[in-house]
């Protein structure tokens, strides 16, 4: 998971070094420059769009000695879809981001639930979630995430 740096003050790292790796970028590939073995990520923006997904997709209890991680995604695909599932899964959304990654801004959040015409459709979940960081609020990224 990303981290907010205190011992820095002020600047993010793609505003001080472009050459200084921050994570290892998803889905894993073999790095074809100096980055090392896997290729990695250069900015914060992109270090954190790959913890977010990665966040959206553990499920709670999954990961060791940090049992609270995650959002429990397959609880709601397999309860029956009712009115406010979707409310309650963007509820769910919202608190697990703010607690596990506290400098994400989220601008747009889009849950669909079931809906769409064909047969696999119906028994999906589409997640869209636009944001920023709270130090660089004009860079906007997306997720999108599908079960």
């Amino acid at each position: 998971m990303a981290i907010i740096d205190t011992s820095i003050s002020g600047s993010s790292v793609e505003n001080r070094d472009l050459d200084i790796s921050i994570g290892i970028d998803l889905p894993f590939y073999r790095s074809l420059g100096s980055d090392g073995y896997f290729a990695t990520t250069k900015t914060t923006l992109s270090a954190v769009k790959n913890n977010l997904v990665n966040l959206l997709k553990t499920n709670q209890g999954e990961r060791y000695l940090q049992p609270s991680l995650g959002i429990n995604l397959k609880q709601f695909l397999f309860e029956p879809i009712e009115a406010d599932t979707s409310d309650k899964l963007r509820l769910e959304i919202v608190s697990t981001i703010s607690f596990w990654l506290p400098f994400v801004n989220i601008t747009e959040l889009r849950v669909d639930v079931g809906q769409g015409e064909g047969e696999f459709d119906r028994n999906s979940i589409k997640i869209d979630i636009t944001f920023s960081l709270s130090d660089l609020p004009d860079m906007l990224e997306s997720v999108q995430i599908e079960i």
